[in-house]
């Protein structure tokens, strides 16, 4: 059975479409909006599904307006917001370094901006968007870091990856220090915003990271041809006419990003975005970055784990981030199996 199929325009214009990348991506996005309007219905007071959708445009009572448009709807839409960001900023970073390990969560850059926003509690005792800030901030100097450390005459394969090791070592390590310089209070609220989680989240933090992504998945997208070219290499690209330094810089830029801003949202929200990018690419069984799969992906396993966090576990309700680190560390024992049995490391 064939997967791709050229669609050609009145105008001439030919398209080469991969019909099973679009199913799964069709397929992902429905998930994901399926347990969205789930999790929108789950909590003290169950809303049914119909009545979920009936509110969202409009025809609820006042009751359910309030519950879902002012309590709920901001924390799931964060959700989405952050697991797309974190998929795609994964499957970015996954393409340039050409390696299954090169994801945010490896590079440190979750560590970064857990050093910026621990810097602004443990320093400043900043309020909830001082903190997002700080951890922007330091989730963009982290990645400028790993990317001026890791330049020769480029940035490649494994040493994007070793230095994003290095200096994901050394944040953690100043991340323990300003938490033992911490007074007690401080440090509560600085662990619980390390653990990453969507607990009060309103639409003060949808609106930034929406409009934010608005920007960076368009422009990813209409990259995604370049980026492409990369993995088959610098000198193949630049004889395919792809100006190599300044695509693998803006689409770096673009990763940093994506996955600071995530973070400033909900905190560092472990492995999703090592883990979607993968699974994206098992479905799909494409090669390429899979960037339209691997943001789905990202969305449907945020507000999948967040639904798990809240139910599973009976009253007792976890951070995502916990369900998302316990799930992310056993796929990354997996891949690391894998990997090594492949011969790759």
């Amino acid at each position: 059975m064939k997967t791709n199929r050229a669609v050609r325009s009145p105008g001439g214009l030919s398209v080469r479409l991969d019909v099973r990348a679009l199913t799964v991506v069709v397929v992902l996005l429905l998930t994901a909006l399926t347990a969205s309007v789930v999790l929108i219905g789950t909590g003290d007071f169950p809303i049914p599904a119909g009545d979920v959708l009936r509110t969202l445009v409009g025809e609820g009572n006042a009751g359910q307006e309030f519950i879902v448009t002012e309590l709920r709807l901001p924390r799931v839409l964060v959700g989405l917001l952050v697991g797309a960001s974190l998929g795609l900023g994964g499957a970015l970073f996954q393409s340039i370094s050409r390696n299954p390990l090169g994801s945010p969560d490896v590079l440190g850059l979750g560590q970064g901006a857990t050093a910026g926003a621990l810097t602004v509690i443990v320093l400043f005792s900043g309020t909830a968007g001082q903190v997002a800030l700080g951890a922007l901030a330091g989730g963009l100097v982290t990645g400028f870091a790993i990317y001026a450390l890791a330049w020769k005459r480029g940035v490649h394969g494994y040493r994007l990856v070793l230095v994003g090791i290095g200096v994901s070592a050394i944040v953690t390590a100043v991340n323990g220090y300003l938490l033992t310089k911490s007074d007690i209070v401080d440090a509560a609220r600085a662990v619980v915003w390390m653990t990453g989680s969507l607990d009060g989240r309103d639409w003060d933090q949808v609106w930034p990271l929406l409009a934010l992504c608005a920007v960076l998945v368009p422009l990813v997208l209409a990259n995604g041809r370049g980026l492409r070219m990369l993995e088959m290499g610098d000198d193949v690209s630049y004889a395919l006419g792809v100006r190599v330094e300044r695509v693998r810089l803006l689409l770096m830029l673009s990763a940093v990003l994506l996955t600071a801003s995530a973070t400033a949202a909900a905190g560092p929200v472990s492995f999703v975005a090592l883990t979607a990018p993968q699974l994206a690419r098992r479905l799909t069984r494409a090669p390429g970055p899979n960037l339209a799969a691997s943001l789905c992906m990202g969305a449907a396993l945020l507000v999948t784990a967040d639904w798990v966090s809240q139910r599973a576990f009976g009253a007792e309700q976890l951070p995502v981030g916990v369900v998302t680190g316990v799930l992310g560390g056993v796929y990354l024992l997996w891949l690391l199996v894998t990997e090594r049995r492949a011969g790759r490391i």
